[in-house]
């Protein structure tokens, strides 16, 4: 069931980024509370970089990012273990030989019993049940991303941050996807070719080179980006 509460949100201050000499992102000044937060733009916008900054996975060049309350660079461990974070490509995030023993990562530290408990009502509570054991790379893309995004809803986090979770798979698998997504109660924020997915959010923010063009109401960003898309 998805939350209707606000968090105590994403803060980014005059923040730039600079990756290998390049400009990626420049002062992006952002304060966003929804609970369902749409990121859209042209690919090179400044999506997936602006993504990586609300885990730590990217330091800003300057200025500061603001999540949950801390500081991502200052308190980097702290954010990881309440920030859940998706990749495009499942591939990159499943690490170890079997579903099970991937999911069972996620909770390293726990006791046993209540880790094997975990991993099973998660397997079965994402039709992965029958493929517990089964080589995750015999998994079929739909049930390696279903896989990917497990082992964030594991741990519980605050928020997701899922960037383009959608955009290998086919719409069966991209619709079960977003619907996972947008019923979490963690806030969530969706980088996303996937307008009808979008327009499901409750705000959304625009990125045009690097810097953020708009945020507002999902349906009349849309209409903005394909505006500019023409």
């Amino acid at each position: 069931m998805r939350s209707d509460t606000r968090l105590a949100g994403i803060d980014l201050r005059s923040v730039s980024v600079e990756l290998d000499g390049r400009p990626v992102l420049a002062e992006v000044e952002l304060s966003l509370t929804a609970a369902r937060i749409a990121v859209i733009g042209a690919n090179g916008s400044g999506k997936s970089t602006f993504a990586r900054l609300l885990n730590g996975l990217i330091e800003p060049t300057t200025g500061s990012v603001g999540v949950l309350g801390l500081d991502s660079v200052r308190d980097r461990t702290a954010l990881r273990r309440r920030v859940g974070f998706v990749f495009t490509n499942p591939d990159a995030q499943i690490l170890m030989p079997t579903p099970a023993e991937d999911l069972a990562l996620s909770l390293r530290g726990r006791d046993r019993r209540v880790v094997d408990r975990l991993v099973a009502e998660t397997l079965a509570g994402h039709g992965l049940a029958d493929h517990a054991d089964v080589p995750a790379s015999a998994l079929s893309g739909g049930q390696k991303q279903m896989l990917a995004l497990a082992s964030v809803l594991i741990t519980e986090p605050e928020l997701i941050v899922a960037d383009e979770p959608t955009t290998l798979l086919d719409l069966r698998n991209a619709r079960r996807i977003g619907d996972l997504l947008l019923e979490q109660e963690a806030q969530v924020v969706l980088v996303t070719h996937d307008l009808e997915l979008a327009g499901r959010c409750e705000t959304a923010v625009l990125f045009e080179d690097g810097r953020v063009a708009d945020v507002g109401e999902p349906a009349e960003l849309i209409r903005t980006y394909r505006r500019m898309a023409a």
